[in-house]
């Protein structure tokens, strides 16, 4: 869930990768490894038709106002992300 968050601060949000890697709690050297390897992932997943998937599990997100818990579903093996729906994140399957 590392890449994925790293991706909505810098990418979706448009923060510093300071102010991300600040976000995050981490450092940006740190911060700069994570997103990294979400965009050779995602790049991967475009260039070799592979499935973006999510991992299940609970999370938190934060945003100015308000804390919201979020489930996380569990995609069924070969799942593929198309049309309308949930999106996707970071994580190739084969």
């Amino acid at each position: 869930m590392e890449e994925l968050e790293s991706l909505r601060l810098k990418d979706y949000l448009q923060l510093s990768q300071e102010e991300a890697a600040k976000r995050m709690g981490v450092s940006q050297p740190t911060f700069h490894r994570i997103v990294s390897e979400a965009h050779r992932k995602i790049a991967e997943a475009f260039v070799e038709g592979k499935a973006i998937r999510i991992e299940g599990g609970n999370y938190v997100i934060l945003s100015a106002n308000k804390e919201t818990h979020v489930p996380i579903p569990k995609m069924t093996p070969g799942w593929k992300r198309g049309g309308r729906g949930r999106g996707g994140t970071p994580f190739v399957s084969e």
